[in-house]
């Protein structure tokens, strides 16, 4: 039987190709991530990532080695194999926290696949597609210059674009941007205009009903489901919840309410690949298109939301994201890179990547 034998955590800065402006003040520059090994008495390591983005949710990369420090007598010494049920003894050990567990979840995962000799896509329901559709984030800058953004990728293969609003809290430009953008990629690709709760109701109403005769959707423009099926009511466009959408009880809310024509399955918003999955699952059910990603990050949590995206029904996945695209440096320079809009899991035991220890350096944390 495989057993935990040392907990490794190191802090990486990872920076932004270009800095990511949104609304309400939130950018995304140099992010801190952390990246999580889990060495087992047998040989093998298990990768795990969370990078949460300042603002952005409750969670922080700081955060996270406490987290750890608290888990640690239930992990070491412990059977990697199976991470639903580690995790259930981890939950019952300290609530919450899911962010730290998500990176958590993503190395036992990690360790099963590589136990077993297969890809993650295999042992979380077998895989739908060899290749998945990817969206391209467009920072929130001056409209003409995101349309310049927007043609260039849509160049490259890209056929998803979400249009970062409310940097500048100028209601009329966010008009201009989903106009641009959209005028930009010509009829057929999807546009939509994300706020990240940076709006009021009446702003994001405002800006839908002057867009009303656009092929657009709306993305989370308010903090709350409630605000934002008013908006999603007053303004007849689709939406798609994301920050406000992070467990079982929010997705029913948001289907209850009538505003998650689409919703955003970020890992560590759930605490990792296995709550994901059931979320993934639900969200089956109440017929929701997902975006299947990560709030930002490199290599590994960009492999398992791309595992988890493969076994995915393909007419209701809506895309995923290559986070490790977007930033530097690359955790695992081998791991997947978009082709014409498009990406693929990796095909290795486990995760299928594995970053460098040297290129890590020294762990800011052991426990073993």
């Amino acid at each position: 039987m495989t057993r935990i034998v040392r907990i490794s955590l190191w802090h990486m800065p990872l920076t932004s190709h270009e800095a990511y402006y949104m609304a309400d003040g939130k950018t995304c520059d140099t992010v801190e991530t952390v990246v999580l090994a889990l060495d087992t008495d047998d040989g093998l390591t298990g990768w795990g990532e969370v990078c949460p983005i300042p603002h952005y949710l409750p969670a922080y990369a700081r955060g996270v080695a406490p987290a750890l420090q608290e888990l640690a007598p239930v992990l070491l010494g412990a059977d990697p194999v199976g991470p639903e049920a580690l995790m259930a003894r981890l939950d019952r050990h300290l609530q919450g926290h899911v962010y730290a567990k998500s990176a958590l979840d993503i190395a036992l995962w990690d360790l099963t696949g590589q136990v077993a000799g297969l890809p993650l896509f295999a042992l979380l329901g077998g895989r739908r597609a060899e290749t998945m559709p990817l969206y391209h984030s467009i920072t929130c800058v001056a409209p003409d210059e995101m349309a310049r953004i927007a043609r260039e990728a849509k160049n490259q293969g890209l056929t998803q674009f979400q249009v970062k609003l409310g940097a500048d809290r100028d209601w009329q430009a966010d008009v201009a941007r989903l106009q641009m953008v959209r005028e930009a990629v010509g009829d057929g690709p999807l546009v939509y205009g994300d706020w990240n709760c940076g709006a009021s109701s009446l702003d994001a109403t405002r800006v839908g009903r002057a867009v009303a005769d656009l092929d657009v959707m709306l993305e989370q423009p308010c903090a709350t489901i409630e605000d934002c099926a008013r908006v999603r009511a007053a303004t007849n466009l689709p939406m798609k919840l994301d920050e406000s959408a992070h467990d079982t009880a929010s997705l029913l809310a948001g289907h209850a309410h009538g505003c998650m024509d689409a919703v955003a399955i970020k890992l560590s918003k759930f605490g990792g690949l296995s709550a994901a999955r059931r979320a993934r699952d639900l969200c089956l059910h109440l017929g929701a298109k997902m975006c299947i990603e990560d709030t930002w990050g490199s290599d590994i949590t960009t492999a398992a939301l791309l595992h988890l995206g493969a076994t995915t029904d393909p007419a209701r996945l809506m895309n995923v994201c290559d986070l490790s695209g977007y930033v530097a440096p690359r955790l695992a320079p081998e791991g997947p890179v978009r082709k014409a809009g498009r990406i693929a899991p990796p095909d290795g035991a486990g995760l299928g990547v594995a970053p460098d220890r040297d290129d890590l350096g020294e762990p800011d944390l052991i426990l073993d």
